[in-house]
C-alpha cells in the first residue's frame, strides 16, 4: 500500500495548547504542493496559516471549519490517487481519531481512542477499571464519579486552572490542589482532571462530550450561599439551586440577574415567553467569543486578580518631538515616522536608563527578570480582539527601524502572519488610543511584564509657564505597575526620564 500521511494541528509557541480550523483553503481531492496553504488555524493569540510539510494529495478532511482540537490532532489525511477509498477509510479508522477536542465543540466524525490514549500516556499509572475501594462500579448520574481521594472543591486564589476546570471542578467537588496541570506554568485543563480521576479510579466522561451533555443540577444544601433575598426567592420559586448561579452581585453574592441566567438557560421556551407577557421581548444577537477573545479575558483576569495594580500619571509637552518628527520626515523622503514611532523610542530610552522597570515577575519561583535590553510591546487592535507585537532591542534601533518594524509587525498582526516569537515575551508594554481621540485612559498589565504605558491623544492645552497662561501640544502618559515588583517611587523615576526625552529629543538620537 501507498504511503498515507497526516496533517495535524501544529504547534506554535510554547503556549499553544489548541487550535480552531477557521477555515479550509483547499478541498478533498486536490493536489498540494510542498509550502502551499492549507487552512487556517486559529489559536489563543492569531489566526495563522497552516502550510503544506509535503507534497501530496488531500483525500480526507476529519476536523471541519469551526472544529477545536489539542495540539497533535489530526485534521485530514493525505494519500496518492492509488490507494483506495476504503484504505483511507480503514487508516482513519486504525488512527482511533485525533486527541481530545477542546470542551466547546465536538468533532462527531472523530473517534475517542486517541482521545483516551493520550490522557493515560499523561498519567501513566492510570488503570484502566471504572470502580472505586471495593471493585464496585463507581457510575453517578451523567457518568461522573469522582474518588473520596479527590473530593472537596475549595475556591482559592492559588489554583491556576482553566474557566472551565474551574467550573466543572465546583460542579463535581473536585479538589483542584490535589491535581497537577500539564499547562503553561502548571496551569489545569478540563483533560488534567479528567486524567486524575480516572487514575485515580473514578469515572468521568470523554472531554469531547461535555459540552454537549447537559449540565446536573446541584443537590448541595444552598442554604448558608450568599444571595440577596430576592435572588433567593426566585432561585425557590423556579427550584434553582444557588450553587448553580455565579455570584456577581455586591460582597460576592448571588443577585436577581444570576438566577434569571440559570433560569432562561435551563429553560429557554419558557424565559422568551416569560419575557414576551408584559413588555415586548428584547431581541439580541449571541456572540460566541472565539479563542483569541477567551485567552484574553482569562489573561487580563488573572493580571487584575493577582497584580496589585497601582497608576501614575504624567503630562508631556510634545512640541519638540513632533518637530524633530517633521522635520526627519521632510528631509528624509523614504523616512515616514509616526508620534508612536518617537515615544516608543523615548520609552526605550526611559527603560535602560531606569533598569528596574524593564522586568518581568516570575511568581512560580518569586523572582525578578531584568532585561538589558527594551523589548517593547506595543498594543495592536486587530479583528478577533488585541495582540502585542514586540519590537525587539527598541533602545539599540534607530528611529527609521522602529518605524519600519512596527509598519511590518502591525501589517501582519491584522492578518494573522506573526511567528509566535513576534508576540510572546517582552520586557515592557506600551498602549496609545491617541488616534481614537482618547485622552487619557488606565491599561491593565501584560503578564508577567511589570508595567505598561498608556498614551492619550496629542491636544492643544492651556498651560502655565512662567506665570504666564500659554498654549502647548500635549500628551498624557499613564503608567501602571505591578507593586509586588515596583514601587511608586521607581516608576515616578521611570516617567521623569520618559518625559525628558520626550521634551528633549535630542537625547534619543545619541
Amino acid at each position: 500500500m501507498s504511503e498515507i500521511k497526516t496533517l495535524e494541528i501544529p504547534k506554535w509557541g510554547l503556549s499553544m495548547e489548541e487550535g480552531t480550523i477557521a477555515q479550509w483553503l483547499i478541498q478533498e481531492g486536490t493536489q498540494f504542493s510542498k509550502g502551499q496553504e492549507i487552512c487556517e488555524i486559529e489559536t489563543t493569540k492569531i489566526v495563522n496559516v497552516l502550510e503544506a510539510p509535503f507534497d501530496g494529495l488531500l483525500r480526507k478532511i476529519i476536523a471541519k471549519d469551526g472544529d477545536t482540537l489539542v495540539v497533535g490532532g489530526v485534521i485530514a489525511i493525505c494519500a496518492d490517487a492509488q490507494v483506495s477509498d476504503a484504505e483511507v477509510e480503514a487508516f482513519a479508522q486504525s488512527l482511533g481519531g485525533t486527541p481530545a477536542v477542546t470542551e466547546n465543540k465536538a468533532v462527531a466524525a472523530v473517534p475517542e481512542k486517541v482521545a483516551v490514549a493520550q490522557v493515560e500516556t499523561k498519567v501513566q499509572a492510570a488503570p484502566k477499571q471504572n470502580s472505586v475501594g471495593n471493585g464496585s462500579k463507581a457510575v453517578t448520574q451523567g457518568g461522573y464519579s469522582i474518588p473520596a481521594a479527590l473530593q472537596g472543591y475549595q475556591q482559592s486564589d492559588d489554583i491556576f486552572a482553566t474557566p472551565h476546570a474551574l467550573k466543572l471542578a465546583e460542579k463535581h467537588n473536585v479538589n483542584l490542589s490535589q491535581i497537577t496541570g500539564s499547562g503553561r506554568e502548571g496551569r489545569i485543563s478540563v483533560q488534567d482532571v479528567q486524567a486524575a480521576v480516572q487514575a485515580a479510579g473514578g469515572s468521568w466522561p470523554d472531554v469531547r462530550h461535555q459540552a454537549s451533555t447537559k449540565a446536573a443540577k446541584s443537590k448541595a444544601d444552598d442554604s448558608d450561599v450568599l444571595a440577596t433575598p430576592v435572588a433567593r426567592r426566585l432561585a425557590k420559586q423556579w427550584d434553582i439551586n444557588l450553587h448553580d448561579c455565579r455570584a456577581s452581585g455586591s460582597r460576592g453574592r448571588v443577585c436577581k440577574e444570576d438566577v434569571e441566567a440559570v433560569y432562561q438557560r435551563e429553560n429557554p421556551v419558557q424565559a422568551q415567553h416569560d419575557h414576551a407577557q408584559p413588555t415586548e421581548s428584547v431581541k439580541f444577537t449571541t456572540v460566541a467569543m472565539n479563542g483569541m477573545r477567551k485567552a484574553i479575558a482569562s489573561r487580563l483576569q488573572a493580571a487584575k486578580r493577582n497584580a496589585p495594580h497601582f497608576r501614575l500619571t504624567i503630562d508631556l509637552n510634545i512640541e519638540s518631538v513632533q518637530a524633530l518628527r517633521q522635520q526627519i520626515n521632510s528631509t528624509v523622503p523614504q523616512v515616514k515616522l509616526s508620534i508612536n514611532d518617537m515615544l516608543i523610542k523615548a520609552a526605550a530610552a526611559a527603560l535602560i536608563k531606569v533598569p528596574q522597570v524593564n522586568v518581568q515577575f516570575d511568581e512560580e519561583n518569586q523572582q525578578i527578570l531584568q532585561f538589558k535590553q527594551a523589548d517593547i510591546s506595543v498594543a495592536v487592535a486587530i479583528e478577533n480582539g488585541l495582540i502585542t507585537p514586540i519590537i525587539k532591542a527598541a533602545n539599540r534601533k534607530s528611529l527609521a527601524q522602529i518605524s519600519n518594524d512596527m509598519r511590518d509587525l502591525a501589517t501582519r498582526a491584522k492578518t494573522g502572519k506573526l511567528a509566535p516569537n513576534e508576540f510572546q515575551g517582552g520586557s515592557f508594554s506600551i498602549s496609545n488610543l491617541g488616534m481614537l481621540g482618547i485622552q487619557q485612559f488606565d491599561a491593565i498589565i501584560n503578564p508577567p511584564q511589570g508595567a505598561i504605558l498608556a498614551l492619550g491623544a496629542a491636544e492643544k492645552r492651556a498651560v502655565v509657564e512662567n506665570d504666564e497662561i500659554v498654549v502647548r501640544e500635549m500628551v498624557t502618559a499613564t503608567l501602571s505597575c505591578d507593586h509586588r515588583v515596583i514601587d511608586g517611587a521607581l516608576g515616578a523615576q521611570f516617567l521623569s526620564a520618559f518625559k525628558q526625552f520626550v521634551e528633549n529629543p535630542a537625547l534619543i538620537l545619541v
